[in-house]
């Protein structure tokens, strides 16, 4: 039965995609091929299966930029690809600490220890970070929206980074800091307390 359904689900996104151009049709194959080659495979090697799942995460923003069709700028494909690292390794160390010999849980947590995930997850969360900044700052990001204020949502990213490294280290609960922050209230707070500045900043630059 899951197959069939597989197939049929699979029939129908190839037919929408052929309406929405080859390049949408393209960005959907690549994430068909790479949720196959997860599944088969990669979520069994070590640091290539949060790299598989952050590449389904860009393939989705190239897939929705040809479906409207908009250009994509490479700042949204770097800070789309490390945060989906971070969300990644953070997710793999919250199920490690809950099955620490991996029994019952994902094979490769064996690969994994809580010190080697601290430090992945140090060097995609600076890069994150620096990404937006950067990005914030950039003459075509000040060009495109006609004010140089982009820069004071910074510490509202900071601040949703570290309340969602505060869940995952200093709160004990056995949810995933991923769904732990869909309930978190100073999070969605902040959330849209960045919306608002973002939208703002955009939408009443002169």
């Amino acid at each position: 039965m899951a197959a069939v359904a597989a197939l049929l689900l699979a029939a129908a996104a190839a037919a929408v995609a052929v309406r929405l151009g080859v390049a949408f049709g393209l960005a959907l194959g690549a994430y068909l091929a790479i949720n196959l080659l997860y599944t088969l495979a990669l979520k069994r090697l070590v640091i290539l299966d949060v790299m598989a799942i952050a590449a389904g995460f860009l393939l989705r923003v190239l897939g929705g930029a040809a479906a409207i069709p908009v250009a994509v700028s490479p700042w949204l494909l770097l800070c789309t690809g490390f945060l989906s690292l971070f969300l990644g390794f953070s997710k793999r160390r919250h199920e490690l600490l809950l099955s620490p010999d991996a029994t019952g849980g994902r094979e490769v947590l064996a690969h994994y220890s809580p010190a080697f995930l601290d430090q992945m997850i140090n060097v995609v969360t600076a890069s994150t970070v620096v990404c937006y900044a950067l990005y914030a700052v950039d003459a075509q990001t000040v060009a495109k929206f006609g004010s140089e204020r982009l820069i004071l949502t910074l510490p509202m990213v900071l601040f949703g980074i570290f309340r969602y490294l505060y869940l995952a280290y200093q709160v004990s609960d056995p949810r995933s800091p991923t769904d732990a922050i869909l309930t978190d209230l100073p999070f969605l707070a902040n959330l849209l307390l960045w919306a608002a500045t973002a939208a703002a900043i955009v939408y009443a630059a002169p």
